[in-house]
This record gives structure tokens, C-alpha cells and sequence, in this order.
């Protein structure tokens, strides 16, 4: 077995030549997450989805309970959001190119009791068919994602692997690499909760009736070369 398919089927464990936040930079990822954290708690969760980093700088400075990013935690930023994620072993395109890009917000919509936003268009158009004929089990899971959204997904799951960004790159694309950014969006099934995110998934009647009705064109397909675990929820709007 090659050593890509073996990182994709073992997503969630370290493997040698794994990419870590050097040590010393450790405090610098944990208080970054935390300021994201306590950004997420000042502006709510849905307005969370489409905050730019220039909104976050602003919001940053304004509250003291997030507190202003140092010139290092800055600096630490940049270097995540414009690090070629090839070298975590993350092969997959990079559709948002600059750290300050920010969501058009005429261009999405929020989608009524789900906390997320969809974009207007052929994102919504295949979400409103998908629930038409799939069925009212299906759920929104997660829908449009900012930098600044996508930044505190992957710090966390960075902070929980202990600065690993090979391992966290595996369940989640670094800011800047998710479609999530463009159009692409998650979909589960009323009541499962965080089981939507795992191959359970796969055996719920959501998903029999993705595949019934052709809607599993998979950006990140079981045994991928893109170094990405499989996500079979992962719903592909975006062409790339």
C-alpha cells in the first residue's frame, strides 16, 4: 500500500514525515485558535460563516474579550494561510488565493433553521433539489465558510493533534483550499449529529438517496490522491 492511500485511510493518526508547528510556536497556535474561538462567541455562530479577516482584525480590536492579534500571532497567520499545502501532503487546489478575500454577501443566502449560508445560484439550486427529492431528513451540516471560518476549523483540529498540520490538513483543507469558500457544501441527516461527519454516514437513508439519485460526484472520493479523508457528505457544486 502507498504511503498517501495509507495517510488517507488512516486520517486521524501521525505518521512519519508528518508536517508539526515547530514547538516553540506551539503557545502562538493555541492562542490564535483561542482568539478565533472568542470571535465566534462575540459575533455568533452563522455570522461567523462569512467573517472576513479584515471584519475579524476589527472585531479583534474592538472587544477585549478577543483581544488584538500579536505582530507574531500575524505573522504565524500569514505563514499557515501561504504555505503551499503540498507539503502537509494536502494536494488539492487552492480556490481562495489572498488572506483578506472576503465572502460577497449578496451572493449568499441563509438557509432557514440550519445557522449556515449557501451562495445564491447553483449552490442553493442543487440544495433545494437535493431536499425535494431526498427527502426532509436531510440536513445542512455546513454550507458557505470564510477564511476566517475555514482558519478556525483547521487550528483546532491542529491544537487537538497537538500541531500536527499533516494530520489536521487530512480532516480538514487548510484556509484558502476549501470549496466550502466558493460553493461547495456538506449535507447529513436529521438526528445523527456528529455521526453526518463520519463513514456512518454512508449507511443513513440521506446518503442511499444521494446515490440513488446521482448526487454523490464526491470532491473527495474514498482512497483519493488529494491526501484527504474520505468524505462521502461532501456535496461537489464547484468545478475544479
Amino acid at each position: 500500500m502507498d504511503e498517501m492511500l495509507k495517510r488517507v485511510r488512516d486520517f486521524n493518526s501521525a505518521h512519519p514525515g508528518d508536517i508539526y508547528v515547530e514547538r516553540w510556536r506551539i503557545g502562538l497556535l493555541r492562542r490564535a485558535h483561542h482568539r478565533f474561538d472568542q470571535m465566534e462567541r462575540v459575533v455568533g455562530h452563522a455570522n461567523f460563516h462569512l467573517l472576513s479577516f479584515d471584519e475579524a482584525l476589527k472585531v479583534a480590536n474592538r472587544y477585549s474579550k478577543v483581544g488584538q492579534f500579536t505582530a507574531e500571532e500575524m505573522d504565524f497567520l500569514e505563514e499557515i494561510f501561504y504555505r503551499s499545502a503540498d507539503e502537509y501532503g494536502f494536494m488539492g487546489d487552492k480556490p481562495v488565493r489572498n488572506l483578506t478575500e472576503a465572502v460577497p454577501r449578496r451572493e449568499v443566502a441563509k438557509v432557514p433553521y440550519t445557522g449556515n449560508y449557501l451562495y445564491r445560484g447553483d449552490a442553493m439550486r442543487v440544495y433545494d433539489k437535493i431536499r425535494k427529492e431526498v427527502g426532509r431528513k436531510v440536513v445542512l451540516t455546513s454550507g458557505v465558510r470564510s477564511v476566517v471560518k475555514q482558519f478556525h476549523l483547521f487550528l483546532a483540529k491542529a491544537v487537538e493533534s497537538d500541531g500536527n498540520l499533516s494530520l489536521a490538513s487530512r480532516s480538514l483543507a487548510p484556509p484558502g483550499y476549501s470549496f466550502h469558500g466558493v460553493g461547495d457544501f456538506d449535507v447529513g441527516q436529521r438526528g445523527l449529529g456528529k455521526l453526518n461527519f463520519t463513514v456512518h454516514f454512508t449507511q443513513s437513508e440521506v446518503f442511499q438517496g444521494l446515490a440513488e439519485r446521482g448526487y454523490l460526484k464526491l470532491r473527495y472520493t474514498r482512497d483519493n490522491q488529494l491526501g484527504v479523508r474520505f468524505e462521502p457528505w461532501h456535496i461537489k457544486v464547484v468545478s475544479a
